[in-house]
């Protein structure tokens, strides 16, 4: 079954992790798959897993910081494949971490601001026109749970990004969805990538604090979970499902027992 067949996906950091994983299953479902990311070599290799695989995928090198890089990778995924029907907004970077609000460089919180809220904007403003000539579409943005409550782990920048972001996706979702075009964003938990590596020295017992507050299920998330929940966004199977943020953390753990 091939529900993406003829269509094209655009993701942003897809050279790895969650962005990988969602290039990776766009193309096994049919998707032309195009992959904008700063890093040229690991990008080629998801290029080429998704070509022997007997797919066609192509990479824009891209820092959705720039206005012009954004505009150019929605003009190279046109020129490539003539059209655009998904697009997922997942590039983003952690900034300062267990750092109070106040010991925040303004450097820091200029660059989180710049990559994380600037730049799914930009992508926005970009991908729309293009989503919209070919009829409509769907754009998830990828949130976290920190888009949803408080960071407890000193991530004030990070979070506040991360709300701005649930914040422009569901704006959006208002001003566009009479016009065939569906935005919602994907909220993370703590997920296995290079951003969350509990095989980093020391960082197994700090993970293992987070998800037994975080997750209900207690554990890291896989990538390919993440991944599974943001291509149905994409899918026609979602086809009423409009400026919703969907949790994708193991559900909650609140309890008191």
């Amino acid at each position: 079954m091939q529900p993406f067949a003829g269509k094209v996906a655009l993701v942003t950091g897809g050279s790895s992790g969650l962005g990988e994983a969602t290039a990776l299953k766009f193309a096994a479902q049919g998707a032309k798959v195009v992959i904008a990311a700063r890093r040229a070599e690991q990008s080629a290799a998801v290029v080429r897993r998704i070509i022997e695989a007997g797919g066609e995928a192509h990479y824009v090198a891209t820092d959705i910081r720039r206005g012009a890089d954004v505009a150019a990778m929605v003009a190279a995924t046109l020129d490539r494949f003539g059209r655009l029907d998904c697009a997922v907004n997942n590039a983003g970077i952690a900034g300062p971490r267990r750092t109070p609000l106040a010991e925040v460089e303004e450097a820091d919180f200029d660059d989180v601001i710049g990559v994380n809220l600037k730049g799914v904007w930009l992508c926005m403003k970009h991908q729309i026109p293009a989503l919209l000539a070919g009829g409509g579409g769907a754009i998830v943005n990828i949130a976290s749970i920190y888009g949803l409550k408080p960071s407890d782990s000193g991530h004030s920048t990070y979070a506040a990004s991360k709300h701005a972001v649930v914040g422009l996706t569901t704006s959006a979702a208002c001003d566009y969805g009479q016009r065939g075009l569906r935005i919602n964003a994907v909220a993370p938990g703590f997920t296995r990538s290079e951003m969350v590596d509990p095989e980093r020295p020391g960082a197994a017992e700090a993970y293992a604090r987070l998800v037994a507050r975080h997750s209900g299920m207690n554990r890291l998330g896989e990538a390919d979970e993440a991944a599974n929940a943001i291509v149905w966004l994409c899918s026609d199977a979602a086809s009423f499902v409009n400026g919703a943020v969907l949790p994708v953390d193991g559900g909650g753990a609140g309890r008191l027992y």
